[in-house]
C-alpha cells in the first residue's frame, strides 16, 4: 500500500508542474497580439514567403532509419562493455548480439526492397 501512496505523490506532482507551467504560460504571455507575433522568425530576418513547406517522405524515412541504427549503438555498447566480465558464457551472449544484428539488418534489407533507401 506504501508504494501506491507514492506512486499518486508522483502523479500529483507532474500534473501540478504540468498545469502550473501552462498557468505560468498563459498569465505572463502578453495579452496584446500583433502580427509580429504570428509572423516566422528566421534568425532575426525578415520572412520571405510562406513558411509552409510541404517535404518529401523520403527524408522522414531516413530519419527514422538514421534513428533505429542510432538505437542499435545505444544497445551494443553496454553490451561490448560487459562481454568479457560478464558471468554468462560469452557465446550465449555473442549469440544474443548477433541474433539482435540479424533482426536490424533483415529490416534493413528490407527498406532496401521496399525503395526507402533510394535517392531520387
Amino acid at each position: 500500500m506504501n508504494a501506491y501512496i507514492w506512486i499518486l505523490f508522483f502523479l500529483l506532482v507532474g500534473l501540478v508542474f504540468g498545469g502550473g507551467a501552462l498557468f505560468l504560460n498563459w498569465f505572463l504571455k502578453p495579452k496584446r497580439e500583433s502580427k509580429e507575433g504570428f509572423s516566422s522568425y528566421e534568425c532575426g530576418e525578415k520572412p520571405i514567403g510562406s513558411a509552409y513547406i510541404q517535404y518529401d517522405t523520403k527524408y522522414y524515412l531516413y530519419g527514422l532509419i538514421f534513428l533505429i541504427f542510432d538505437v542499435e549503438v545505444v544497445f551494443i555498447l553496454p553490451w561490448a562493455c560487459i562481454f568479457r566480465n560478464s558471468q554468462v558464457p560469452s557465446l550465449i551472449l555473442l549469440v544474443e548480439m548477433l541474433i539482435f544484428i540479424a533482426i536490424l539488418l533483415i529490416g534493413l534489407i528490407y527498406a532496401g526492397f521496399k525503395g526507402a533507401l533510394k535517392w531520387e
